[in-house]
């Protein structure tokens, strides 16, 4: 089964652009019909989808963070990464990685952001 766990800064400053790391277990990033998601939930809100990236490299993101967000991989490391920029505190929230696959899928627990001065 394959497993995640997102890393992060945990803390960042408005206007910042912050990074968070999915690390990948018991599979590969580069499997085929993978797709690597990350989703947030704000504080007294629900889940937000904000893209993914699928085995083969490609991107599609959430129309409403499209300008801000950017999400890569490192396959040699197993890894995918979110980059999101221009942050402000209505990014605060818990952020997600996940995995679908066609037998199913798998989320990471989460990482707390929080967007403060």
């Amino acid at each position: 089964q394959v497993q995640l766990q997102e890393s992060g800064p945990g803390l960042v400053k408005p206007s910042q652009t912050f990074s968070l790391t999915c690390t990948v277990s018991g599979g590969s990033i580069a499997t085929k019909y993978y797709y690597w998601t990350w989703i947030r939930q704000p504080p007294g809100k629900g889940l937000e989808w904000i893209g993914v990236i699928a085995y083969s490299g490609s991107t599609t993101y959430s129309p409403s963070l499209k300008s801000r967000t950017s999400i890569s991989r490192d396959t040699s490391k197993n890894q995918f990464t979110l980059q999101l920029s221009s942050v402000s505190p209505e990014d605060t929230g818990v952020y997600y990685c996940g995995v679908g696959t066609p037998s199913g899928g798998s989320w990471g627990q989460g990482t707390q952001v929080t967007v403060s001065s």
